[in-house]
């Protein structure tokens, strides 16, 4: 089999340099498919891909693009979970440390706010991350 040239992959021809937008130390499924086509394109007539070679290649895309969606599952069902846990909290007595003064705090989570970096905790005045927590207790219930 020959050599692919490069120009072809990296988009730069004689003379001149083609800058990506977004760099990238991953390979995605398209860019696995540039290169497949690439090798397919290049090939030597009398010496063709091996099939089984190019059957490895697809079905190793295949379970790449599959460990991908797991792994997206996986990150949303964290996120759930951790919601979930954070709205738990609400009326229980928590301990926290302030990650900027270094002081700690103790009070009744009153409410839960959900951004993208994380759940956010109502104690009194204070807004504390879910991260910042170092310990929950039950709130005691009075009863008549």
């Amino acid at each position: 089999m020959s050599d692919i040239p490069i120009s072809y992959i990296t988009n730069q021809t004689t003379g001149t340099t083609t800058t990506s937008t977004t760099a990238s130390n991953t390979l995605d499924g398209e860019d696995f498919m540039a290169l497949l086509i690439a090798q397919l394109k290049y090939q030597d007539p009398s010496d063709p891909m091996d099939t089984t070679a190019m059957m490895e290649q697809t079905s190793t895309l295949s379970m790449v693009e599959q460990l991908t969606a797991m792994a997206s599952d996986s990150a949303e069902s964290f996120g759930l979970q951790q919601r979930m846990a954070a709205a738990q909290l609400v009326g229980q007595t928590v301990s926290w440390i302030d990650s900027t003064s270094g002081e700690t705090g103790t009070g009744v989570v009153s409410s839960v706010s959900y951004t993208s970096s994380g759940s956010t905790l109502t104690v009194g005045t204070s807004t504390v991350a879910l991260s910042s927590v170092t310990s929950v207790t039950s709130t005691a219930t009075s009863t008549s």
